[in-house]
């Protein structure tokens, strides 16, 4: 037992036994390949498409037309025969049409598609410090649930000893066959804990596979990430309420809802605009004539009265801009409230490591003092039974503890908004979410995407 829980309190896994892989490595498969990020960046993408779309109101809109259809006329008087004509009539034309104001619509429309690009960006990065802290977190278990199935199979494997021998001083009649009775039902004990052990692994393991992409291989033992933590629950707070990407995710929606307002009462007022256009018609009145016609008008359109829709409009956009603001002050309290909630459970997990290893020691000398008496007769089965029992608790304890220990420090990392591949030093290609927004930016035409499809 002494052995195994060397091994499992240090939190080093067995399964199975090929190249070691560290917490850093996993979280760089993680950011690289989780589908659930991946989809997130894929929203930012489309987000990004906005920016153009709303560019486009500066551009010309250029259409072109094409006709052809079959006239039957004829014409009958008291003074003239009968007579009848059939026509092709035809054309082709091209017409230009270009906004020269707009009450700052096409501005405001730009103004916001990129706010919400930002908002997008800052959500990207909340969605990536869901994924690591998930990932953190199945690593980790994988190496809690492993180290306690190992000990729990070292502690059927004792028991089973403890029995064999139980049953031989009982042919003697050196113990009565209650004692019997007792290492029995303890070992029965035993292998249900390391059944529900097993169950536990195995769900840990698939989480793993999950999140991370890959089956697990020998695990490296996890460490906290001290280095990096404020030194404070002061400024912990302060940290996050300047940098945590939800809180700016929401401010970047208010912006994108005052604009909006904007943008609704642009309909409001007049627009001018400008219309080119170029036609050239076959048959149109006579057989084989011939029309070409070109004009350039410029037209003032000014709403009177459009039955009230887009003053609901404004006064529905105002209500969003309201309800954004608030959004924002939710985020900035959840945040406040996280901050406070991580960082209590790294305080509790380091005091609960450290008393968990003082519960393993003092454990430990319990059963070796409990085993030393029941040799002199000074102590019974149960007793020793019960001695294994709780070192075995308390082994485990410290596997969790260690486990808590490590996964707090993510997630006060998580708390604060730092959680990112640069804090950690992942080894993986950071994904630039600039690099597509500057590719369809100032794209006029096109319906292939940057990567191709």
């Amino acid at each position: 037992m002494a052995a195994v829980a060397v091994g499992s309190c240090s939190l080093i896994a067995t399964v199975p036994a090929l190249a070691q892989e560290t917490l850093e490595s996993a979280l760089s498969k993680a950011y690289s390949t989780n589908p659930t990020l991946n989809s997130q960046r894929a929203a930012l993408r489309a987000a990004n498409e906005g920016v153009p779309q709303a560019l486009s109101g500066y551009r010309p809109r250029v259409t072109g037309s094409a006709d052809i259809g079959v006239a039957y006329n004829e014409y009958n008087t008291p003074r003239t025969r009968a007579s009848s004509i059939r026509q092709a009539p035809r054309g082709v034309g091209v017409q230009l049409d270009q906004t020269l104001w707009n009450a700052g619509k096409t501005a405001n429309t730009v103004s916001q598609a990129e706010a919400l690009v930002l908002a997008g960006r800052e959500t990207l990065r909340n969605s990536e410090q869901t994924v690591l802290i998930t990932a953190a977190t199945v690593y980790m278990n994988v190496l809690r649930d492993t180290a306690i199935l190992n000990l729990n199979t070292n502690n059927v494997e004792v028991l089973e000893e403890q029995l064999r021998q139980t049953r031989d001083r009982f042919n003697v009649g050196e113990v009565t066959r209650t004692d019997v009775a007792q290492s029995e039902a303890r070992l029965a004990q035993s292998r249900s804990q390391a059944a529900l052990a097993q169950s536990n692994l195995k769900s840990s393991l698939g989480r793993y596979r999950q999140t991370v992409g890959i089956q697990p291989r020998r695990l490296a033992p996890g460490r906290p990430l001290d280095r990096v933590l404020p030194k404070s629950l002061e400024e912990a707070g302060r940290i996050a309420q300047s940098r945590h990407p939800s809180i700016l995710a929401a401010l970047h929606n208010v912006d994108a809802a005052d604009i909006a307002v904007k943008v609704a009462e642009a309909d409001l007022y007049p627009t001018l605009g400008l219309t080119g256009a170029l036609t050239q018609r076959y048959d149109s009145t006579a057989l084989n004539d011939q029309r070409t016609t070109a004009s350039m008008v410029a037209r003032l359109t000014v709403p009177i009265y459009e039955g009230g829709q887009t003053y609901s409009r404004t006064r529905q956009a105002k209500e969003t801009a309201g309800q954004r603001r608030l959004d924002a002050d939710v985020a900035r309290e959840q945040v406040r409230s996280d901050v406070v909630v991580a960082w209590g459970a790294l305080e509790a997990a380091k005091e609960q490591t450290i008393a968990a290893q003082a519960q393993v020691v003092a454990a430990e000398t319990a059963l070796n003092g409990v085993r030393e008496e029941a040799k002199v007769g000074q102590r019974t089965t149960l007793d020793v039974l019960n001695a294994q029992q709780e070192l075995l608790s308390a082994r485990s304890s410290l596997v969790t503890a260690q486990r808590d220990r490590v996964v707090a420090s993510y997630t006060v990392l998580q708390s604060i908004g730092r959680l990112g591949p640069d804090t950690l030093g992942l080894k993986a290609a950071r994904y630039d979410e600039k690099l597509h927004y500057e590719q369809v930016r100032d794209k006029w035409i096109g319906t292939q995407t940057p990567d191709g499809r």
